[in-house]
């Protein structure tokens, strides 16, 4: 018999379960899959702690569920951190692909405009990052690749580059909030294969 499926949306940097992406698959699954269960975890601010969030997650639910993950941005990164652990198929909406150089410009006190939790951000919060990184994906078939060449925070080539194997969609213009994601959650949903 056939687990019940779960679906992990993983958010990104300051942001929140608040975020548009991560509403818009909750209320997709709620009118159209409601056998999907969706967990949006609100991540620690910091990349061990949220990595060690989602491990933790992750093992309370992947005996009893088939599980897909939907990550944005660092949570893409996280995503494709969790894809190389765990083998779990995987979207990535314009996905961080070096975080630890992006953001070594945002050290110091930071504020998540969602949560309105103040943290610090420190050089050793890089080296977790960088500890985080994956080097070459094993599993490209488990990988899609949602980009928007607009994106202003984000050089997409790298993405391009870094998911050369996995599908791909790239999409002309947009930015990094990903345009019009609203087309797109039925694809991820049969992708995840849930």
């Amino acid at each position: 018999m056939k687990k019940p499926s779960l679906l992990i949306y993983i958010h990104g940097f300051n942001s929140s379960p608040l975020s548009h992406k991560a509403q818009v698959m909750v209320q997709y699954c709620a009118e159209y899959r409601p056998d999907i269960k969706v967990i949006v975890p609100k991540l620690p601010s910091y990349p061990q702690a949220a990595a060690d969030y989602l491990v933790e997650l992750i093992e309370e639910y992947r005996k009893d569920y088939e599980i897909g993950l939907v990550g944005s941005s660092l949570g893409g990164y996280l995503s494709t951190w969790l894809n190389a652990k765990y083998a779990f198929n995987a979207v990535l909406v314009n996905p961080a692909i070096k975080p630890y150089e992006l953001l070594a410009d945002y050290l110091g006190t930071q504020v998540n405009p969602y949560t309105q939790e103040e943290y610090f951000l420190e050089e050793k919060h890089m080296v977790e990052l960088l500890a985080l990184q994956v080097n070459e994906i094993v599993l490209p078939n488990c990988l899609w690749l949602l980009q928007q060449e607009g994106d202003e925070v984000l050089d997409y080539r790298q993405a391009v580059a870094k998911y050369i194997n996995c599908k791909q969609t790239v999409e002309k213009e947009g930015d990094h909030s990903f345009v019009n994601f609203e087309r797109y959650p039925q694809q991820i949903i049969q992708f995840l294969n849930l």
